[in-house]
């Protein structure tokens, strides 16, 4: 496994770059918004591999209340930690998008707002598991990562549920999409989530490795210099 990861990264930093490149050259120009509208090619992906991480977070949270796995909690703190980041991508391309376009920078309604919400309750997830020193804080954020679960279908949905100023869905329900932007727009979500996964990767690793010094460190404060249990 270790030496899968330099050759992944090689992989997935080619096809970051390839992805860059049909983003900013190789798709077409948009006739009304012009290449402003490039950035969908960023904002979109970011939002779409949030999601799936928060989707991630969401199993291993529920397995881990059911089965106590210290492997799960792991995937669901390293999981909600790099999904995080991908929503904040998304909030901040968001209004860059919306200045030209809209001639704001932010609106009240359903998409924006509930977006900023689920960004929130995740943000508000990781702070309870950095600053909590309570035995239970795996088992509170395991409950929390379930209501940003029930969060994450509700952003998604907005645009169909409510009037909003955000766009309606270009795929699907009647929308449509230029295949060539399509296929551009799939490229860089398959290259998001394969940075995502292997940034997940990393985390994983270092915090195994931290959580086993911690551990080796708690066994070794028991124990007196003459090698007995206190």
């Amino acid at each position: 496994m270790k030496r899968a990861f330099p050759i992944l990264s090689v992989l997935t930093a080619i096809l970051l770059s390839y992805a860059l490149y049909e983003a900013l050259v190789g798709a077409p120009t948009e006739q009304t918004m012009g290449n402003v509208q490039r950035i969908f090619y960023y904002h979109v992906p970011s939002a779409w591999t949030a999601f799936l991480l928060f989707f991630v977070n969401f199993g291993a949270s529920i397995f881990y209340l059911i089965k106590r796995r210290p492997a799960a909690d792991i995937v669901a703190l390293v999981s909600a930690e790099v999904g995080v980041v991908f929503l904040t991508v998304n909030l901040v391309t968001g209004p860059i998008w919306a200045r030209p376009v809209w001639g704001i920078w932010w609106t009240w309604d359903w998409r924006l707002t509930s977006t900023l919400v689920l960004w929130l309750i995740y943000v508000s997830y990781l702070f309870l598991r950095r600053f909590s020193s309570s035995g239970q804080t795996p088992l509170l954020a395991a409950a929390l990562a379930v209501l940003g679960a029930l969060c994450a279908p509700f952003v998604y949905f907005s645009i169909w549920i409510f009037r909003t100023q955000h766009p309606q869905p270009v795929m699907g329900d009647g929308g449509s999409i230029d295949p060539r932007m399509l296929n551009v727009l799939l490229l860089n979500w398959l290259a998001f989530s394969c940075f995502a996964f292997l940034v997940c990767w990393s985390r994983y690793r270092l915090e195994t490795l931290q959580r086993d010094v911690d551990h080796s460190h708690a066994l070794e404060s028991l124990m007196d210099p003459r090698g007995g249990v206190r």
